[in-house]
């Protein structure tokens, strides 16, 4: 589906559902075919029970077990989800809800895909907005698109978040949140060095030219001026800040070997190569400190990281300061975040839901962006009524908020609209090597826009 026909496709879905509204929400419960061994009931009954036969033991008082997996992004944000799960299961006495973390990534994944194929997927999980796509056509996780209402709206939610959660105007997931690069910074280090702060207004912010020349301002024999720009997590905001792309715009074909993009890729090299402001990944290593701490302790300071790193930044206390990213055409940042879907196997697919809306609403994600580690993905999350939900004086700053916009403006990060996995690790490997090891940016570009189109032939 075509960018400018995603949004307006998913809210016309919106407009069809407010009808049914009154008409229950069971119809999500019909992908699960009542047969399926949910891992927490095995070893109680070793049969399973049929949905019907599960919602009324439920009524009548007996506790519902429901399994909930995701991974460890930092040990706080575990806290955060384990807190949740508490404050859920005191308002669900009903309810009891199992999480296992760990894994990450691609072996998160394979987890996922294992636990499917096995049948002992858990009843609820974060997806990676990469492999939401793949799970949905396989019919792993549930569509829920009947389950929104005038209570818990379709089009409440932001562009990018809307998006992601769109699969040609079925739902299978809910964003968990909204999560995007910006810039921080140490202020100590700018006024040691007599330079004013950037501007936080993303319509009069920094150029990248003013960024690399500040950058270089700040690099000193014991400060490098910044660092991550070279993360591949970073670079769909930055492609999308010189109206770049990673693929054509109904998603069938690659459309990263361009000139918007090279000019991106180039200035992130010679960030490190030729203006040495930027430390190498190595340098971390060797250091033996996150970026985080590098910046904390004014080893670096700027740092373009994701807005999840607020939570531990605003902890530390330091003299922090943040911004948009650079603009090169434009002032703009790339919204992703994991979503949470339910097995279409599961044998509690109400209770199940039921969990996925508080996983949504204030008591959960309230708290959480309250924290830094999250921010609002709801437009009322944004009015002057629900800024007084979450707004916490101690973490979000005036910088923060004069980036409000920006925020639920920001473009939907492109990777999540893949099939397969295989295109943005052929993107990764391909620029890595002319970041790292000196790989013509012609060729790596080329080769990466091959590869991408290889993986896509093959679907």
């Amino acid at each position: 589906m075509k960018r400018k026909q995603i949004a307006a496709l998913f809210f016309a879905v919106m407009l069809g559902l407010t009808s049914l509204a009154g008409c229950g929400s069971s119809g999500g419960g019909s992908d699960s075919d009542g047969s399926a061994q949910n891992p927490a009931d095995s070893a109680e009954s070793g049969q399973a029970g049929t949905e019907s036969g599960e919602n009324a033991a439920a009524s009548d008082g007996e506790v519902v077990e429901l399994t909930f997996m995701g991974w460890e992004a930092s040990p706080m944000e575990t806290a955060s989800v384990t807190n949740g799960i508490k404050i859920f299961e005191e308002l669900h006495p009903n309810i009891k809800v199992t999480y296992t973390s760990g894994l990450s990534g691609t072996e998160y994944t394979a987890k996922l895909l294992s636990s499917a194929a096995s049948n002992t997927l858990p009843d609820i999980m974060f997806m990676q907005s990469t492999d939401y796509r793949t799970f949905a056509s396989k019919g792993i996780i549930m569509d829920i698109t009947d389950r929104f209402d005038t209570e818990f709206p379709l089009s409440d939610f932001i562009d990018s978040s809307a998006q992601i959660m769109d699969i040609n105007g079925k739902v299978y997931g809910v964003s968990s949140c909204t999560v995007m690069p910006i810039v921080y910074y140490n202020k100590d280090i700018f006024d040691a060095a007599g330079i004013d702060y950037p501007s936080s207004d993303p319509n009069d912010c920094w150029t990248i030219d003013e960024f690399r020349d500040i950058a270089k301002k700040l690099t000193t024999d014991e400060i490098y001026g910044c660092y991550g720009f070279e993360s591949d997590g970073m670079w769909p905001a930055l492609t999308n800040a010189n109206n770049g792309h990673y693929f054509n715009e109904d998603y069938t074909a690659a459309n990263f070997d361009t000139k918007e993009n090279r000019e991106v890729f180039e200035v992130i090299k010679a960030l490190r190569v030729e203006d040495g402001s930027a430390p190498d990944a190595a340098t971390l290593e060797s250091v033996g400190m996150s970026a985080a701490q590098m910046l904390q302790t004014g080893k670096i300071a700027m740092l373009c990281d994701g807005s999840w790193a607020l939570q531990e930044l605003a902890a530390t206390g330091m003299n922090l300061g943040m911004a948009p990213l650079p603009s090169f055409a434009n002032a703009s940042s790339s919204g992703q975040a994991h979503l949470h879907c339910i097995s279409a196997k599961t044998s509690h697919p109400e209770e199940a839901w039921e969990f996925i809306k508080f996983l949504s609403g204030e008591e959960y994600q309230g708290d959480l962006i309250r924290s830094g580690l999250w921010m609002p993905n709801r437009h009322s999350w944004y009015t002057e009524e629900g800024l007084d939900k979450w707004y916490n004086e101690e973490v979000h700053q005036d910088c923060y908020m004069e980036m409000l916009d920006y925020f639920a403006n920001a473009k939907a990060d492109e990777r999540a609209f893949q099939m397969n996995n295989a295109c943005a690790d052929a993107i990764k490997e391909e620029i890595e090597l002319y970041l790292k090891e000196d790989k013509d940016l012609g060729e790596a570009m080329s080769s990466a826009q091959s590869r991408v189109d290889a993986v896509m032939a093959e679907e």
